[in-house]
């Protein structure tokens, strides 16, 4: 078994990245925050990867952070969630959310992905709720006003770590109460504090 991949980035698009590593090309599907996250083509990088093997194919499945992989495991083992699945839930919702809304039981959320209806969502919640407890979620910037989730996004996005960019969007509403409410103003402040 494949559980991890170091390589030359040999090309990348979303949902497929190509790893060079011995001088052999694997073929790795990959979530789209992965994609996202991956560097330039030629660069090196340093996946997490699921192998499944069946009688006709062996797939492997890529991810930069460890709970992602955790996830995704976890997901396959619902009855009706396939690799392919799992890995366009992971697309849809990154892997906080995803666990938050499983542990709170919030269909709406899930029947938001592509893919997932109500019936899914409801299997979901009923075979994981209780399996995610050594999941961690990262606290909640909701609090910090309407725009704090847009800006965390873009600022991970950016390549900022995830709690570095949480304190400073906390810091910049501590400062300035009505930054959570605008996408820009709040980006700008919070920018500034994390540099």
């Amino acid at each position: 078994m494949i559980a991890h991949l170091r390589g030359r980035l040999f090309s990348k698009q979303p949902g497929q990245a190509i790893v060079e590593a011995g001088g052999v090309g694997y073929d790795v599907t990959i979530s789209v925050p992965t994609f996202t996250a991956l560097p330039a083509e030629g660069a090196e990088v340093s996946l997490f990867i699921h192998t499944q093997v069946r009688e006709d194919v062996l797939a492997l499945f890529g991810f930069l952070e460890l709970d992602e992989k955790r996830l995704f495991e976890r997901l396959i083992t619902v009855s009706g969630v396939g690799p392919k699945l799992a890995v366009t839930i992971l697309s849809g919702l990154n892997p906080e959310r995803t666990v938050t809304a499983i542990r709170a039981q919030d269909h709406a959320t899930l029947t938001r992905i592509p893919g997932v209806g109500k019936k899914l969502a409801e299997r979901l919640v009923v075979e994981l709720k209780d399996k995610l407890e050594d999941m961690a979620t990262a606290p909640a910037v909701v609090s910090a006003g309407p725009a704090a989730e847009d800006v965390l996004s873009a600022l991970t996005n950016l390549g900022y770590q995830r709690p570095a960019a949480q304190k400073a969007i906390e810091s910049a509403v501590a400062k300035n109460k009505a930054a959570g409410e605008n996408f820009d103003e709040l980006f700008r402040a919070a920018l500034q504090l994390i540099r």
